[in-house]
């Protein structure tokens, strides 16, 4: 009788046989190495039965192997297949697409500039004397700079005025022998041309006083240009000459630069297209000169404190830092061409600088508020849309919570939101959250709904002081 065991199976040794655990080994397969994996291919029960059955072995104990092998597969076999769950739906969130009053903004960058930036240069050459006031101050228009030495000219003021004084004895001297020429011609004593050499040293020397006396006036200008004076009341710059230094040898030195900064000057580009679209706010520019300016400020101040709507063709100005200036400023110029190199129109602006807060060489983002769109703009956020290649999608759940992708045509970007031009109506529930998790027919979970995009704060709004 054949001995089964979980390891070999083999007859019992008689007499002269060879013992077949030695001759015929075989290998350990434990009884779990025959039950099927799901999704594997079927056995080969047969196959798994010769490898527990040293080959050469026959009898009734290979039939008895061979029927429980067999038994053991069918019991396996015939254990039925558990079906697996169907997972539950996606959850998403959703927002309705909804109209709102849009803040649109063509914004460029502008380089900041004083309303005059007067340079102070000598006009006389000489020593620079002393320096009348605190580099970066604030100066008055006609007020001393710079003092250079004055005693050159005044000594040339001297000689002038002593040439002055020579002239006009002259002229006295030459005025009364004309007087007694003409009392000696009536009496007919002088001759005729006696008394036209007179009257031409009469006149002559009127003529020198003349000319004796421009030359005392330049010689009184040669001595005020040694005090330097501003000619705009502004912020004076750092000197650049010394006291010490000789000045005005080789040209009109520069010795600083005055800036008058309120208002400020800003001047930035605006794209063709954008200057076509606003070409009719842009032509009543005429009148607007400084004046005017001061006015516009002062309206728009006063609007800005009581919290009123703002003119759109006032100006915001982003500084370096992200921060709103506080007031609003206004175009006044716009230039003559457009660079065919860049495709944009450089644009003149005035803000008002009472803090001096602005300096010039400062560069900040000119925003101007668009009119072309923006009122009553259908949108959604930004991150439910979908792109592939150049178009866009959004995934709208209707009714019966089935998701169905509908292709969109977007115009521009508003911070977190999106206008959506075509594609989609007002009220359409669209998925914000968990976009990746559905497609065109999902059955999907509404999650609360999202609150209503933002849609008044362009993009990258800065923060206000």
């Amino acid at each position: 009788m054949s001995i089964i065991t979980g390891a070999k199976a083999c007859n019992p040794p008689r007499a002269g046989d060879i013992d077949c655990s030695s001759t015929h080994p075989t290998r350990e397969l434990p009884l779990t190495y025959l039950l099927p994996i799901p999704g594997a291919p079927p056995m080969n029960v047969s196959r798994h039965v010769a490898q527990r059955v040293p080959a050469g072995l026959g009898g009734m104990a290979g039939l008895v192997a061979a029927l429980v092998w067999a038994l053991v597969a069918a019991l396996v076999g015939c254990q039925p297949e558990v079906a697996k769950p169907a997972p539950p739906p996606p959850t998403v969130t959703v927002a309705p697409a909804a109209r709102q009053e849009v803040a649109l903004y063509n914004e460029a960058v502008g380089n900041l500039d004083g309303y005059v930036n007067a340079e102070i240069r000598v006009r006389a050459r000489g020593i620079l004397q002393a320096q009348r006031y605190k580099d970066g101050a604030t100066v008055r228009q006609g007020q001393v700079l710079f003092a250079i030495d004055p005693a050159e000219y005044r000594a040339a003021l001297d000689l002038a005025m002593a040439a002055v004084a020579r002239a006009e004895t002259a002229a006295t001297h030459n005025r009364a022998q004309l007087a007694r020429r003409k009392d000696l011609g009536a009496a007919r004593v002088v001759s005729q041309q006696e008394l036209e050499d007179a009257e031409a040293a009469a006149r002559d020397a009127e003529d020198q006083v003349r000319a004796a006396t421009a030359q005392l006036r330049q010689a009184q200008l040669n001595l005020s240009y040694t005090d330097i004076r501003t000619p705009v009341t502004g912020i004076a710059g750092l000197a650049q000459v010394r006291v010490g230094n000789l000045v005005g040898q080789d040209g009109p030195t520069l010795l600083t630069t005055v800036s008058q900064v309120d208002p400020m000057r800003v001047n930035f580009p605006l794209g063709e297209s954008d200057y076509v679209r606003a070409a009719e706010r842009l032509k009543q520019l005429a009148g607007r000169d400084l004046a005017w300016a001061r006015a516009r400020f002062t309206k728009l101040d006063e609007a800005q404190a009581a919290g009123q709507k703002l003119d759109d063709d006032s100006l915001e100005l982003v500084l370096s830092d992200g921060s709103v200036y506080p007031h609003r400023g206004v175009i006044v110029a716009v230039n003559r061409q457009v660079d065919a190199t860049t495709g944009t129109i450089q644009l003149q602006a005035l803000f008002p600088n009472p803090a001096n807060l602005l300096r010039p060489g400062q560069f900040g983002r000119v925003r101007l508020r668009r009119r072309d769109v923006g009122a009553t703009a259908l949108v959604v956020p930004e991150k439910a849309l979908v792109q592939v290649q150049g178009t866009y999608a959004l995934a709208v759940v209707g009714a019966d919570n089935k998701v169905k992708l509908k292709r969109v045509e977007v115009g521009p970007s508003t911070g977190a939101s999106r206008i959506v031009t075509s594609g989609v109506e007002e009220g359409e529930r669209v998925v914000v959250d968990g976009v990746q998790k559905v497609n065109d027919g999902t059955i999907v979970v509404v999650k609360a709904s999202a609150a209503p995009p933002v849609a008044a704060v362009p993009a990258a709004a800065p923060k206000r002081n």
